[in-house]
């Protein structure tokens, strides 16, 4: 099915008018995006049927549809209870399924020499690299794995041009948008990942939405690779401090330093963090794990059918 356009040009809008064809036979209706129009109407043409509805939202921003869209879904699945409080998700119809990481296919390789800072997604300034440049420990490799710049707010300049000048004299790549089967390799051969999201950009636009879970942290960890990540969002749930990698408060230049100059100083600590990084994944964070427990809530509904919303 493909969308003859989208709303605004947003690709989380997509115009689908065969979209009620699409989902007509469906049991369960599972939309991304409560205030897509394109999962209003699904949800919709589902809930008409008596179809089982649910969502998983990843923080789209606009209007609830004069307040139908929450009354739509039986059940808000969700990626972490900070997309849960962001939402604010009815209680009673919220379930955890978070996200995960293909543990095959992000692993460790003992076999491989770890070096550097690795960062991994857009370059866009809620990300938080600016303050990353800065806080490198002198005379060590930032990899930085992604493209942007498209997306920018009115008042913002060019940020990849700004991060390139942060960049001058230091030690820093850019990898440009990285091809997807190449980027277990750049996990493994990290040191640390690093994810210095903040609240407020350089430009001074406060960020309503930043890291609902944080997937290339699960990434990393799976590879056995220890994450600095900003304490903000969800990735509080995915990282436990000391254990799996460090905590920073956004914006906080010497902390992120000091943590990252920590790993990349001892070796030993770095790989233990590493390890319990990728136990933690297995254990909580595959996708199989989500998958069970999307099924455990389709099922929760399609037995309790006098407790679905009116």
């Amino acid at each position: 099915m493909r969308p003859i356009g989208h709303v605004r040009g947003h690709p989380a809008r997509p115009i689908a008018p065969s979209l009620i064809r699409a989902v007509r036979d469906a049991d369960v209706v599972h939309v991304h995006q409560m205030r897509s129009p394109a999962s209003v109407l699904a949800a919709l043409a589902a809930r008409l049927r008596g179809a089982v509805t649910a969502v998983t939202d990843h923080g789209l921003q606009g209007r609830d549809w004069g307040g139908l869209a929450p009354r739509l879904y039986d059940r808000f699945l969700l990626v972490s209870r900070h997309s849960a409080d962001d939402l604010r998700a009815p209680p009673g119809r919220t379930r955890l399924i978070f996200g995960g990481a293909d543990t095959e296919r992000y692993r460790p390789d003992d076999s491989v020499a770890r070096d550097g800072v690795l960062f991994v997604g857009r370059l866009t300034p809620h990300k938080g690299i600016d303050r990353l440049i800065s806080a490198l420990p002198p005379d060590e490799i930032l990899s930085i794995a992604g493209s942007g710049g498209h997306d920018r707010l009115p008042g913002e300049g060019d940020y990849p041009a700004l991060l390139r000048q942060l960049a001058a004299g230091r030690r820093v790549r850019f990898l440009g948008p990285v091809p997807d089967v190449h980027l277990p390799e750049l996990y493994r051969r990290a040191a640390v990942l690093a994810l210095p999201s903040v609240r407020q950009t350089c430009y001074g636009h406060t960020i309503a939405v930043s890291e609902l879970l944080g997937l290339v942290c699960l990434e990393a960890m799976a590879s056995g690779t220890p994450v600095v990540a900003s304490r903000i969002g969800g990735l509080p749930e995915v990282i436990v401090d000391g254990v799996t990698g460090y905590l920073v408060e956004p914006g906080d230049e010497p902390a992120l330093h000091d943590r990252l100059a920590e790993l990349l100083g001892n070796r030993l600590k770095a790989a233990a963090m590493g390890r319990a990084g990728r136990e933690r994944v297995l254990a909580e964070f595959t996708w199989d794990h989500c998958a069970e427990r999307c099924l455990a809530a389709y099922r929760e509904v399609a037995d309790e059918p006098a407790q679905r919303p009116a």
